[in-house]
């Protein structure tokens, strides 16, 4: 990686949870800076943990260059779907087994839809209600109405049998054994992060496609576009953001951030209530 500055047009991918917005809202300051760098010239990509069935219209709303979703798993530029990978449905259907005989409450995340098990709606409210208590209004940002919860499960589609669903990537969120003890019988396909909802502890946790980041999804926005590694910029907080900052040619961690992401960065800002994004463009210049 490198600090280095130019003058050319950048690239910036930005995570949105904990980055760009405090679960699901984006500080004011963020939306006007996303617009004004792309008025300058440079490109803003989103780059999510989050499937495209659960980033809100209002986060997108600010306008963005593309969308890279399910932490690489898929990318959409002008409308153009550039790539869309899926667990092979076999491996899909041992995670499914596997998470339902541990009585694991997770959610399958795939680009058109949000899918749960019947009843568990219900047991993952009760998980993730004390997390955001307090937390569905905050001073400086758009869209005060949302509730974080809601943000989260609206858009879950629920159903008896799962052992079908096509998706990329599982959230995993209450589990009576720890998770890392499962992988070991779901095969070399399939990776384990711990959740961005830190406050889950180790009861928590992402499963995914080995080998799927979202430094892969950048490099198919950077050789559709013919990018120049060392201007792409990538910010992010959690740990499913590391490959992404150790890709760019300047990583900006949160500063509060996973110790793997501030380990591999190359400057730090604050999180969205301290408007983090819209200070780092200012530092690398894209707002003079």
């Amino acid at each position: 990686m490198s600090s280095q500055q130019t003058d050319r047009p950048r690239a910036i991918f930005l995570d949105i949870d904990g980055t760009y917005a405090d679960h699901g809202l984006a500080p004011a300051a963020h939306v006007d800076a996303v617009q004004e760098v792309r008025r300058r010239g440079h490109l803003v990509f989103v780059c999510t943990g989050r499937p495209l069935s659960m980033v809100p219209g209002h986060i997108l709303e600010a306008g963005f260059d593309g969308v890279i979703t399910g932490a690489g798993a898929r990318v959409e530029m002008n409308g153009e779907v550039l790539k869309d990978t899926r667990f092979e449905p076999d491996v899909a259907a041992l995670i499914v087994d596997t998470l339902d005989a541990h009585d694991v409450a997770y959610i399958l995340e795939a680009p058109e839809a949000l899918r749960g098990r019947t009843g568990v709606g219900e047991r993952l409210r009760r998980i993730l209600d004390p997390v955001f208590a307090g937390r569905s209004r905050h001073d400086g940002v758009l869209s005060t109405d949302v509730d974080p919860v809601e943000d989260i499960l609206g858009p879950v589609q629920y159903s008896d049998d799962l052992r079908g669903a096509s998706f990329a990537k599982i959230s995993c969120f209450d589990s009576p054994v720890p998770l890392t003890g499962l992988m070991a019988g779901l095969g070399p396909q399939v990776g384990l992060i711990p959740s961005s909802l830190s406050a889950l502890g180790d009861s928590a946790g992402e499963i995914f496609m080995a080998g799927t980041h979202k430094a892969v999804g950048i490099r198919v926005v950077e050789e559709r576009l013919g990018l120049r590694r060392e201007d792409i910029v990538a910010i992010g907080d959690s740990a499913n953001d590391i490959e992404m900052l150790e890709y760019a040619g300047v990583g900006i961690a949160v500063e509060d951030g996973h110790p793997g992401v501030l380990a591999v960065a190359d400057r730090l800002t604050p999180g969205p209530a301290g408007n983090g994004v819209a200070l780092a463009f200012a530092g690398l210049g894209l707002l003079d």
